[in-house]
């Protein structure tokens, strides 16, 4: 048996979520191998050599793989797929746009979002929310999976000798074009790889509370600010920060939750953190229920104590 990582990356750095599922693809038995598809991506193939415990890099180098267009990526990794009994993404926005792609045209049932392997062929996946988990048993030749990095420690960046292997790009699908891209521009760490998370809720109240309240605590915690889904919706926070079952999936060492009553979809993206801390006025909250720490007070009072206090 032989799995295949489907790498993301910049061209020129192994993105975090690789590294998780680089151990997920190992737990499955056998060699692991990684494929980077991009343009001018020799520095990322050369990162992902370096990752311990993977045996071999397919690298295979083309202009129109530069943006990891779905069309153009799930070409590539059919074209290679015969050779593997296992085949994993990162659950990630481009991960869950492959892997479906992929399985279809293998004609193969995709395993989503694992979170434990058991066996080669057995997985353990949450459904309801993270309400129950799931085993799922895979007769198919081929495995789909795509990896909910939460749920695995990262691989070593360093202190593997992979050989890098050469692949002919295939043939520019002409479905789609990239165009361009906006990116939003921050200091602070990425939410999905921050070990610090402060996040607000609909109690704020509005955008300048929001960043009234919770910047000057995430600056102290050197954080990443992260918001509920209806704080999201109500404009107070952007939407790239949202956390939870329609938003970002985070497990940081530290999760604070200043105003936010904790409805089971927040709680599926967040209680996996290490520590999580909530600040909450009603004492029913659910988000109570998950907290190691708990403040029943009001965040407008308690959070400026405890930035000042930091």
């Amino acid at each position: 048996m032989t799995a295949l990582v489907i790498a993301e990356h910049d061209n020129a750095i192994i993105k975090g979520a690789t590294l998780n599922t680089v151990t997920a693809a190992a737990q499955c038995g056998g060699e692991v191998h990684v494929l980077i598809a991009g343009h001018n991506a020799g520095p990322a193939a050369a990162a992902a050599a370096q990752i311990a415990g993977v045996a071999k890099v397919i690298h295979a180098d083309a202009e129109y793989l530069a943006h990891g267009l779905a069309e153009n990526m799930a070409a590539q990794v059919l074209a290679i797929a015969s050779s593997y009994s296992h085949i994993l993404f990162p659950a990630t926005a481009s991960g869950k746009n492959i892997a479906p792609r992929v399985a279809a045209q293998l004609d193969v049932g995709q395993i989503s979002d694992i979170t434990k392997v058991i066996a080669a062929d057995t997985f353990e996946r949450p459904i309801y929310a993270g309400n129950a988990i799931a085993t799922v048993q895979s007769g198919d030749a081929t495995k789909v999976i795509t990896v909910r990095t939460t749920g695995f420690d990262p691989a070593a960046a360093t202190g593997g000798s992979a050989a890098v292997e050469t692949q002919a790009a295939q043939a520019d699908s002409g479905k789609s074009t990239f165009l361009g891209s906006e990116i939003a521009k921050s200091d602070r760490p990425e939410l999905t790889a921050a070990k610090i998370i402060v996040s607000g809720g609909r109690a704020l109240g509005s955008a300048e509370k929001f960043n009234e309240i919770m910047t000057p605590l995430a600056d102290k915690l050197g954080a990443a600010l992260g918001a509920s889904r209806a704080a999201v919706d109500a404009g107070y926070a952007p939407n790239d920060w949202q956390v939870g079952q329609t938003g970002k999936i985070v497990a940081p060492q530290l999760y604070v939750a200043c105003g936010i009553s904790g409805a089971i979809q927040h709680l599926a993206g967040m209680k996996d953190s290490k520590v999580i801390v909530a600040i909450n006025k009603d004492p029913e909250a659910p988000i109570f229920s998950v907290a190691d720490y708990g403040l029943e007070a009001d965040l407008f009072t308690a959070v400026p104590e405890l930035t000042k206090a930091l």
